[in-house]
């Protein structure tokens, strides 16, 4: 059995029993040094994760029990979005791509894609007409958020392209690529890093300046949003075909690579003075790999860099797998450990992370299988 196999067989086992621990609601964090995972009643950004876990397992391996646990978190976001639960922000993509719009995918149910594209109506209310951006947090005029775009829309945007395909519709598309390239300017800075948030005048749109939420510091690159920024812009490639996209998804993987320690998982940021107990972020070096196997996906054969990102991956995953990973710990929930969260606000800054999971599991499977997540459907 091959490492990834014996990693994927691990996740499915840990998987299977989390169904039954977790019932209805949905893991976020854990916060007791990676042991247990933080439940809540599917009012956080993060729940989509967990329903596109389930998926993943349900497509590798068959098992109604992972498809009917999968679709049991689809009524989940249902009733989440009839009674409009914690839906003001951005992260709608995560939510509902990775559940409703993954159920389209894998059995073409007309109902879940019915929500799926309600839901990308829901993000497209948080559209700023006079700035031309996505505002990520609070309220629209809010004083401290009206103006702020985040690096981690780059991974909601696909729900909007693909309303686009779906409905013909150009509003959805239009949005996703002016925000794209408002991100692309000012997001990713001249040597390849990027700020996790940019401010804009809400009145007239006109620039203010980066900052971080959860980065080392405003002029730091914090590694899970670089991470964010290499599997987003590749996406909006894969949508638009403009390679400029592609371009600044591989700029931003370059930077990624040649900034990592010796085991190939990055720390939280990669400005943070590296010291003993400094954290590690295992969830970003997992959306790193999940984004840059999309990017050699979408690479020619002829190009040169191909080569060195192929093995790159490897070794970064072959860490993952034998450095980071819960293989050998069979009663923990999570599959992966030394996630951080929000080291400077020290909210779980050594724990699990449900989307490092996901990303984790996605990773494997397209390695193994060729199974690609829901961000797109194959055309």
């Amino acid at each position: 059995m091959s490492v990834w196999q014996t990693a994927i067989e691990d996740a499915l086992q840990k998987t299977r029993r989390n169904i039954g621990k977790f019932g209805d609601q949905f893991p976020h964090v854990s916060t007791d040094g990676g042991r247990s995972y933080e439940l809540n009643a599917n009012e956080d950004w993060t729940d989509g994760f967990w329903s596109g876990m389930l998926w993943l397992c349900y497509e590798h391996s068959g098992d109604d029990a992972f498809r009917q646990a999968a679709a049991r978190t689809v009524e989940s976001f249902r009733e989440r979005y009839e009674a409009d639960r914690v839906l003001d922000h951005h992260d709608i993509g995560f939510l509902y791509s990775l559940s409703a719009k993954a159920q389209w995918i894998i059995e073409k149910d007309e109902a879940a894609r019915q929500l799926a594209l309600r839901a990308a109506d829901k993000l497209m209310a948080r559209w700023r007409e006079p700035g031309q951006y996505f505002q990520a947090w609070g309220p629209a005029g809010d004083s401290v958020n009206g103006g702020r775009i985040i690096i981690d829309c780059m991974m909601n945007l696909p729900l909007l392209y693909w309303a686009f395909e779906q409905t013909g519709d150009e509003r959805y598309r239009q949005a996703a690529v002016l925000h794209a390239d408002k991100s692309r300017r000012y997001l990713v800075r001249g040597d390849d890093s990027s700020y996790h948030t940019f401010h804009f005048d809400q009145k007239n749109g006109e620039p203010i300046g980066g900052d971080t939420a959860q980065g080392y510091t405003n002029g730091s690159t914090w590694t899970r949003g670089q991470a964010w920024g290499v599997y987003g812009f590749a996406l909006s490639y894969r949508y638009t075909e403009d390679r400029l996209y592609l371009e600044t998804s591989k700029r931003l993987a370059r930077f990624f690579l040649s900034h990592l320690p010796e085991d190939e998982v990055a720390y939280w940021d990669f400005n943070a003075p590296i010291e003993a107990g400094t954290p590690r972020d295992s969830s970003a070096s997992a959306i790193f790999c999940a984004g840059l196997l999309e990017l050699l996906d979408l690479m020619d054969e002829s190009d040169p860099e191909r080569a060195y990102f192929e093995r790159r991956i490897r070794l970064a995953m072959e860490s993952l797998v034998l450095n980071y990973s819960t293989i050998n710990e069979p009663n923990v929930e999570g599959l992966i450990k030394r996630g951080s969260y929000h080291v400077r606000g020290g909210s779980s800054p050594d724990d699990f992370m449900i989307w490092g999971d996901y990303y984790y599991l996605e990773a494997l499977l397209r390695l193994e299988k060729g199974i690609k997540g829901y961000w797109y459907e194959d055309r």
